[in-house]
Protein backbone atom coordinates (compact mmCIF):
# COMPACT_ATOMS: atom_id res chain seq x y z
CA UNK A 1 0.00 0.00 0.00
CA UNK A 2 1.43 3.51 -0.95
CA UNK A 3 2.05 5.33 1.67
CA UNK A 4 -0.66 8.29 1.18
CA UNK A 5 -3.21 5.33 1.20
CA UNK A 6 -1.72 4.59 4.39
CA UNK A 7 -1.69 7.40 6.04
CA UNK A 8 -5.31 8.30 4.85
CA UNK A 9 -6.92 5.15 6.15
CA UNK A 10 -7.95 6.04 9.44
CA UNK A 11 -9.88 8.94 7.66
CA UNK A 12 -11.13 7.55 4.17
CA UNK A 13 -14.91 7.90 5.75
CA UNK A 14 -14.34 11.22 6.73
CA UNK A 15 -12.58 12.32 3.09
CA UNK A 16 -14.70 10.82 0.98
CA UNK A 17 -17.77 12.47 2.55
CA UNK A 18 -15.85 15.91 2.52
CA UNK A 19 -14.99 15.96 -1.11
CA UNK A 20 -18.81 15.87 -1.67
CA UNK A 21 -19.02 18.52 0.71
CA UNK A 22 -16.52 20.67 -0.78
CA UNK A 23 -17.77 20.59 -4.70
CA UNK A 24 -20.90 21.83 -2.48
CA UNK A 25 -19.02 24.42 -1.37
CA UNK A 26 -17.79 25.58 -4.64
CA UNK A 27 -20.40 25.23 -6.50
CA UNK A 28 -22.23 28.79 -7.97
CA UNK A 29 -25.40 29.54 -10.34
CA UNK A 30 -22.78 30.66 -13.14
CA UNK A 31 -21.99 27.77 -15.40
CA UNK A 32 -18.96 28.92 -16.50
CA UNK A 33 -17.64 29.13 -12.77
CA UNK A 34 -19.01 25.31 -12.55
CA UNK A 35 -17.30 24.49 -15.31
CA UNK A 36 -14.11 25.82 -13.67
CA UNK A 37 -14.19 24.48 -10.17
CA UNK A 38 -15.27 20.98 -11.64
CA UNK A 39 -12.20 20.61 -13.30
CA UNK A 40 -10.47 22.29 -10.21
CA UNK A 41 -12.26 19.38 -8.17
CA UNK A 42 -11.25 16.75 -10.61
CA UNK A 43 -7.52 17.67 -10.77
CA UNK A 44 -6.95 17.49 -6.92
CA UNK A 45 -3.58 16.35 -5.60
CA UNK A 46 -2.87 14.32 -2.69
CA UNK A 47 -5.31 16.63 -0.47
CA UNK A 48 -2.64 16.40 2.57
CA UNK A 49 -3.90 19.83 4.10
CA UNK A 50 -7.66 18.34 4.54
CA UNK A 51 -5.76 15.16 5.94
CA UNK A 52 -4.11 17.30 8.38
CA UNK A 53 -7.08 18.69 9.72
CA UNK A 54 -9.02 15.50 10.40
CA UNK A 55 -6.32 13.72 11.82
CA UNK A 56 -5.18 16.46 14.31
CA UNK A 57 -9.10 16.88 15.02
CA UNK A 58 -9.92 12.75 15.57
CA UNK A 59 -6.46 12.53 17.66
CA UNK A 60 -7.25 14.94 20.50
CA UNK A 61 -11.03 14.40 20.59
CA UNK A 62 -10.92 10.54 20.86
CA UNK A 63 -11.74 9.81 16.88
CA UNK A 64 -14.53 12.04 16.78
CA UNK A 65 -15.01 15.04 14.24
CA UNK A 66 -17.91 17.38 13.54
CA UNK A 67 -19.36 19.51 11.02
CA UNK A 68 -17.02 22.48 11.62
CA UNK A 69 -14.20 19.82 11.05
CA UNK A 70 -15.36 19.54 8.12
CA UNK A 71 -16.05 22.82 7.28
CA UNK A 72 -12.01 24.02 8.25
CA UNK A 73 -11.13 21.62 5.94
CA UNK A 74 -13.46 23.03 3.20
CA UNK A 75 -12.08 26.45 4.07
CA UNK A 76 -8.43 25.65 3.94
CA UNK A 77 -8.85 23.61 0.82
CA UNK A 78 -10.64 27.14 -0.99
CA UNK A 79 -8.13 29.08 0.19
CA UNK A 80 -4.73 26.94 -0.36
CA UNK A 81 -6.92 26.50 -4.37
CA UNK A 82 -7.31 30.36 -4.65
CA UNK A 83 -3.75 30.51 -3.94
CA UNK A 84 -2.72 28.21 -6.70
CA UNK A 85 -5.23 30.37 -9.06
CA UNK A 86 -3.47 32.97 -7.94
CA UNK A 87 0.27 31.44 -8.22
CA UNK A 88 -0.02 30.28 -11.81
CA UNK A 89 -1.01 33.84 -12.90
CA UNK A 90 1.81 35.40 -11.25
CA UNK A 91 4.77 32.69 -11.91
CA UNK A 92 2.89 32.55 -15.86
CA UNK A 93 2.59 28.89 -15.54
CA UNK A 94 0.85 26.67 -17.68
CA UNK A 95 0.57 23.80 -15.98
CA UNK A 96 -0.40 22.76 -12.21
CA UNK A 97 0.32 18.74 -11.42
CA UNK A 98 0.78 17.40 -14.64
CA UNK A 99 -2.46 19.36 -16.41
CA UNK A 100 -3.38 22.61 -18.09
CA UNK A 101 -3.24 25.38 -15.38
CA UNK A 102 -6.50 27.64 -15.28
CA UNK A 103 -5.02 30.97 -16.48
CA UNK A 104 -4.02 28.69 -19.74
CA UNK A 105 -6.81 27.06 -20.34
CA UNK A 106 -9.07 30.45 -19.52
CA UNK A 107 -6.74 33.33 -19.70
CA UNK A 108 -5.78 35.72 -16.79
CA UNK A 109 -8.14 38.03 -16.04
CA UNK A 110 -10.90 34.53 -15.48
CA UNK A 111 -8.03 32.66 -13.09
CA UNK A 112 -7.64 36.20 -11.21
CA UNK A 113 -11.61 35.92 -10.80
CA UNK A 114 -11.67 32.02 -9.72
CA UNK A 115 -9.33 33.17 -7.37
CA UNK A 116 -10.85 35.75 -5.96
CA UNK A 117 -14.29 34.16 -5.94
CA UNK A 118 -13.10 30.68 -3.81
CA UNK A 119 -11.08 33.22 -1.45
CA UNK A 120 -14.64 34.59 -0.91
CA UNK A 121 -16.52 31.07 -0.72
CA UNK A 122 -13.76 30.09 1.99
CA UNK A 123 -14.25 33.63 4.31
CA UNK A 124 -18.85 33.44 3.69
CA UNK A 125 -18.48 29.53 4.64
CA UNK A 126 -16.91 30.40 7.95
CA UNK A 127 -18.76 33.86 8.67
CA UNK A 128 -22.41 32.32 7.73
CA UNK A 129 -21.85 29.79 10.45
CA UNK A 130 -19.96 32.06 13.15
CA UNK A 131 -17.49 29.78 12.71
CA UNK A 132 -15.00 33.21 13.76
CA UNK A 133 -12.27 31.23 15.79
CA UNK A 134 -11.55 29.67 12.57
CA UNK A 135 -11.95 32.26 10.56
CA UNK A 136 -9.22 33.74 12.05
CA UNK A 137 -6.91 31.07 12.21
CA UNK A 138 -7.44 30.87 8.31
CA UNK A 139 -7.19 35.01 8.19
CA UNK A 140 -3.99 35.21 9.42
CA UNK A 141 -2.16 32.25 7.61
CA UNK A 142 -3.61 34.01 4.19
CA UNK A 143 -1.97 37.66 5.61
CA UNK A 144 1.16 35.29 6.22
CA UNK A 145 2.03 34.04 3.30
CA UNK A 146 1.56 37.04 1.43
CA UNK A 147 4.12 38.82 3.07
CA UNK A 148 6.51 35.89 3.30
CA UNK A 149 6.25 35.57 -0.56
CA UNK A 150 6.71 39.67 -0.45
CA UNK A 151 9.52 39.29 1.76
CA UNK A 152 11.26 36.82 -0.43
CA UNK A 153 10.73 39.25 -3.76
CA UNK A 154 12.57 41.89 -1.45
CA UNK A 155 15.67 39.40 -0.56
CA UNK A 156 16.21 38.06 -3.98
CA UNK A 157 16.93 41.16 -5.31
CA UNK A 158 20.29 41.40 -2.88
CA UNK A 159 20.70 38.52 -1.92
CA UNK A 160 21.32 39.26 1.14
CA UNK A 161 19.69 36.90 2.89
CA UNK A 162 20.93 35.45 6.58
CA UNK A 163 19.72 31.53 7.51
CA UNK A 164 16.98 33.80 10.22
CA UNK A 165 15.87 35.62 7.28
CA UNK A 166 15.28 32.23 5.41
CA UNK A 167 13.26 30.42 8.32
CA UNK A 168 10.78 34.06 8.43
CA UNK A 169 10.01 33.19 4.81
CA UNK A 170 9.71 30.02 5.08
CA UNK A 171 7.56 29.90 7.82
CA UNK A 172 5.40 32.50 6.82
CA UNK A 173 5.11 31.23 2.86
CA UNK A 174 4.63 27.83 3.83
CA UNK A 175 4.32 26.37 6.84
CA UNK A 176 1.89 28.86 8.05
CA UNK A 177 -0.40 27.17 5.60
CA UNK A 178 0.08 23.46 7.65
CA UNK A 179 -0.09 25.10 11.19
CA UNK A 180 -3.41 26.52 10.06
CA UNK A 181 -4.74 23.07 9.08
CA UNK A 182 -3.36 21.72 12.14
CA UNK A 183 -5.00 24.30 14.43
CA UNK A 184 -8.32 24.26 12.40
CA UNK A 185 -8.31 20.41 13.06
CA UNK A 186 -8.09 21.14 17.02
CA UNK A 187 -9.88 24.49 16.99
CA UNK A 188 -13.06 22.53 15.49
CA UNK A 189 -13.47 20.00 18.20
CA UNK A 190 -12.33 21.97 21.22
CA UNK A 191 -12.18 25.32 20.89
CA UNK A 192 -9.87 27.71 23.09
CA UNK A 193 -7.85 24.63 24.52
CA UNK A 194 -4.31 24.31 24.63
CA UNK A 195 -4.32 21.74 21.91
CA UNK A 196 -4.97 24.62 19.38
CA UNK A 197 -1.69 26.50 20.00
CA UNK A 198 0.25 23.00 20.31
CA UNK A 199 -1.57 21.65 17.02
CA UNK A 200 -0.53 24.65 15.69
CA UNK A 201 3.13 24.50 16.26
CA UNK A 202 3.40 21.25 15.21
CA UNK A 203 2.34 22.00 11.94
CA UNK A 204 4.75 24.65 11.78
CA UNK A 205 7.78 22.50 11.89
CA UNK A 206 6.45 20.26 9.21
CA UNK A 207 6.29 22.85 7.18
CA UNK A 208 9.48 24.12 8.23
CA UNK A 209 10.95 20.29 7.31
CA UNK A 210 8.41 20.35 3.76
CA UNK A 211 9.95 23.24 2.49
CA UNK A 212 13.98 22.28 3.24
CA UNK A 213 13.23 19.17 1.22
CA UNK A 214 11.46 21.13 -1.58
CA UNK A 215 14.64 23.19 -1.42
CA UNK A 216 16.87 20.08 -1.62
CA UNK A 217 15.15 18.97 -4.85
CA UNK A 218 17.01 22.08 -6.34
CA UNK A 219 20.50 19.83 -6.00
CA UNK A 220 18.74 16.75 -7.40
CA UNK A 221 16.93 13.46 -6.54
CA UNK A 222 16.19 10.11 -7.62
CA UNK A 223 12.84 10.56 -8.43
CA UNK A 224 13.63 14.16 -10.67
CA UNK A 225 17.26 12.05 -11.68
CA UNK A 226 19.31 14.98 -12.02
CA UNK A 227 19.96 18.47 -10.14
CA UNK A 228 17.43 20.97 -11.57
CA UNK A 229 18.69 24.59 -9.99
CA UNK A 230 15.52 25.89 -11.08
CA UNK A 231 15.73 28.00 -7.65
CA UNK A 232 19.37 29.26 -9.09
CA UNK A 233 17.64 30.51 -12.14
CA UNK A 234 15.25 32.13 -10.26
CA UNK A 235 17.74 34.06 -7.78
CA UNK A 236 15.89 32.13 -4.65
CA UNK A 237 18.39 31.83 -1.91
CA UNK A 238 17.76 28.84 0.22
CA UNK A 239 18.96 26.50 3.07
CA UNK A 240 22.23 25.28 1.09
CA UNK A 241 23.31 27.77 -0.75
CA UNK A 242 22.97 30.00 2.20
CA UNK A 243 24.92 28.14 4.69
CA UNK A 244 27.82 27.55 1.89
CA UNK A 245 27.54 31.66 1.70
CA UNK A 246 28.56 31.95 5.41
CA UNK A 247 30.72 29.37 5.28
CA UNK A 248 33.13 29.87 2.07
CA UNK A 249 35.91 32.55 1.65
CA UNK A 250 35.50 35.66 0.43
CA UNK A 251 36.62 35.35 -3.43
CA UNK A 252 34.42 31.75 -3.79
CA UNK A 253 31.41 34.03 -1.83
CA UNK A 254 31.85 37.04 -4.76
CA UNK A 255 31.93 34.12 -7.12
CA UNK A 256 28.72 32.39 -5.64
CA UNK A 257 27.18 36.23 -5.69
CA UNK A 258 27.83 36.85 -9.20
CA UNK A 259 27.13 32.94 -10.31
CA UNK A 260 23.69 33.53 -9.03
CA UNK A 261 22.95 37.42 -9.70
CA UNK A 262 24.41 37.52 -13.55
CA UNK A 263 25.29 34.18 -14.63
CA UNK A 264 21.90 32.51 -13.57
CA UNK A 265 20.56 31.46 -17.19
CA UNK A 266 24.06 29.89 -18.01
CA UNK A 267 23.50 25.91 -17.62
CA UNK A 268 26.72 24.88 -17.13
CA UNK A 269 27.82 27.83 -14.62
CA UNK A 270 24.67 26.73 -12.92
CA UNK A 271 26.02 22.88 -12.58
CA UNK A 272 29.10 24.45 -11.17
CA UNK A 273 27.37 26.47 -8.37
CA UNK A 274 25.73 22.86 -7.35
CA UNK A 275 28.54 21.23 -7.24
CA UNK A 276 30.15 23.45 -5.02
CA UNK A 277 27.54 23.50 -2.70
CA UNK A 278 27.46 20.08 -2.57
CA UNK A 279 31.20 19.62 -2.11
CA UNK A 280 30.87 22.53 0.69
CA UNK A 281 28.46 20.23 2.52
CA UNK A 282 25.44 22.82 1.65
CA UNK A 283 23.14 19.80 1.64
CA UNK A 284 24.35 17.79 4.85
CA UNK A 285 23.94 20.77 6.92
CA UNK A 286 20.24 21.59 5.09
CA UNK A 287 19.32 17.65 5.52
CA UNK A 288 20.32 18.33 9.77
CA UNK A 289 18.17 20.92 10.25
CA UNK A 290 15.15 19.53 8.04
CA UNK A 291 15.87 16.24 10.79
CA UNK A 292 15.66 18.46 13.79
CA UNK A 293 12.49 20.30 12.71
CA UNK A 294 11.07 16.80 12.41
CA UNK A 295 12.54 15.36 15.73
CA UNK A 296 10.87 18.40 16.95
CA UNK A 297 7.23 18.29 15.45
CA UNK A 298 7.20 14.65 16.61
CA UNK A 299 7.95 15.54 20.01
CA UNK A 300 4.96 17.22 20.34
CA UNK A 301 2.71 13.92 19.52
CA UNK A 302 4.58 12.74 22.62
CA UNK A 303 1.87 13.86 25.27
CA UNK A 304 -1.40 12.49 23.14
CA UNK A 305 -2.39 8.78 23.54
CA UNK A 306 -1.70 6.40 21.17
CA UNK A 307 -4.30 6.10 18.48
CA UNK A 308 -4.40 5.21 15.12
CA UNK A 309 -4.89 8.76 13.98
CA UNK A 310 -1.54 9.65 16.11
CA UNK A 311 -0.02 6.82 14.06
CA UNK A 312 -1.19 8.38 10.81
CA UNK A 313 0.16 11.54 11.69
CA UNK A 314 3.34 10.58 12.43
CA UNK A 315 3.61 8.76 9.24
CA UNK A 316 2.62 11.97 7.75
CA UNK A 317 5.44 13.52 9.34
CA UNK A 318 8.24 11.20 8.23
CA UNK A 319 6.58 11.13 4.67
CA UNK A 320 7.22 15.03 4.16
CA UNK A 321 11.19 14.73 4.38
CA UNK A 322 11.39 11.27 2.66
CA UNK A 323 9.25 11.96 -0.24
CA UNK A 324 11.08 11.40 -3.39
CA UNK A 325 9.65 14.40 -4.87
Amino acid sequence: MKITEQIKQPIAYEMELFEQKFLLAMSSKVALLNRITTYIVNRKGKQMRPMFVFLVAKMIDNGQVSERTYRGAAVIELIHTATLVHDDVVDDSNRRRGFFSINALWKNKIAVLIGDYLLSKGLLLSIDNNDFDLLKIISVAVREMSEGELLQIEKARQLDITEAVYYDIIRQKTATLIAACCSLGAASVKPNSPDVDTMRKFGELIGMAFQIKDDLFDYGSEAIGKPTGIDIKEQKMTLPLIYVLNTCTKKEKSWLINSVKNHNKDKKRVKEVIAFVKSNHGLDYAVNKMKSFQAEALKLLDGYPESQFKNSLVLMVNYVIERKK
